[in-house]
């Protein structure tokens, strides 16, 4: 899928974080101790190596704040920075800079954090022809930044939710049904078969969904040699998809099989923030 990118999705995101800041009594502290009048530029600096991701985000919150303020990127996203590597500045009035620091800097650090594992699980498996997907294993409200991040990262986007494609599970087949009847309905209302993915656990389950006409299946939790036999019997004949407990570190050998795609909850699910920092000064 292609990368995503819905602008008014992120302002709402952001207008949802600074509220959730803010509340109605807005920043007390900054208030008290900032005059009105004062100026100062923010520093955005990495604090270790990461592959940078949510400048844009952080764009957002400051001009929601003060459309005023000069934000200024000094690098790009999916770059790689190093500890101590200014990332932005934003210059103007002190105290909507203020009000912004922490909601501009958790949204950098998570989707850095992801921008930075997705890359080493690119890297890791480079060479094999095998491609990186995402899941919707993402924080409730933030799916959006969450895929954002990963394609940043290098990766690629999976179904964004419920909504645009067809996958048969196996809790769809505890309620009763077969992939054979699950993936011959889903083909009766109108989905086109490479929208239709079935879930299979063994080969005689990936037979199944190929003779019912499935246009990709999904390799649950197979061992690596059940992923190379699903390979030899199904390259060519349904797009091939590893999912289930993966992660970076243990990604080269399952690509190593020849499936099309590992599909990593890992990337969203059990985030690293990326340690990303505000310095401040007075403006000259």
């Amino acid at each position: 899928m292609q990368r995503v990118r819905d602008s008014e999705a992120v302002r709402r995101i952001v207008a949802t974080a600074l509220e959730e800041d803010l509340g109605a009594e807005g920043d007390l502290t900054t208030a008290a101790v900032v005059p009105e009048d004062r100026t100062a530029v923010g520093h955005l600096i990495a604090r270790a190596e990461l592959v940078i991701a949510g400048l844009a985000v952080a764009r957002e919150v400051f001009r929601q704040l003060d459309p005023s303020l000069i934000f200024l990127e000094l690098s790009s996203e999916g770059d790689r920075a190093e500890p101590g590597q200014r990332l932005a500045t934003v210059t103007g009035p002190a105290r909507p800079i203020l009000q912004g620091e922490r909601t501009a800097l958790n949204f950098m650090m998570r989707m850095s954090g992801i921008a930075t594992t997705t890359r080493r699980a690119v890297d890791e498996i480079a060479g094999t022809g095998a491609r990186i997907l995402d899941t919707r294993k993402t924080a409730p409200g933030l799916r959006v930044l969450d895929k954002l991040s990963v394609a940043i990262g290098g990766g690629e986007n999976h179904r964004m939710g419920l909504y645009d494609a067809v996958m048969i599970k196996d809790t769809h087949l505890g309620v009763g049904g077969s992939v054979t009847e699950a993936v011959r309905a889903a083909l009766s209302s109108g989905v086109p078969r490479e929208r239709i993915t079935a879930e299979v656990r063994n080969l005689p389950e990936l037979e199944e969904a190929i003779a019912a006409g499935a246009g990709r299946a999904l390799l649950d939790n197979m061992s690596v040699a059940g992923i190379r036999e699903a390979v030899r019997a199904g390259k060519g004949r349904i797009v091939l998809e590893a999912s289930g407990g993966l992660r970076p570190g243990g990604l080269r050998g399952i690509a190593e099989t020849g499936v099309d795609f590992l599909s990593v909850g890992w990337l969203t699910h059990s985030v690293t923030a990326a340690d990303v920092a505000m310095e401040t000064e007075e403006a000259p």
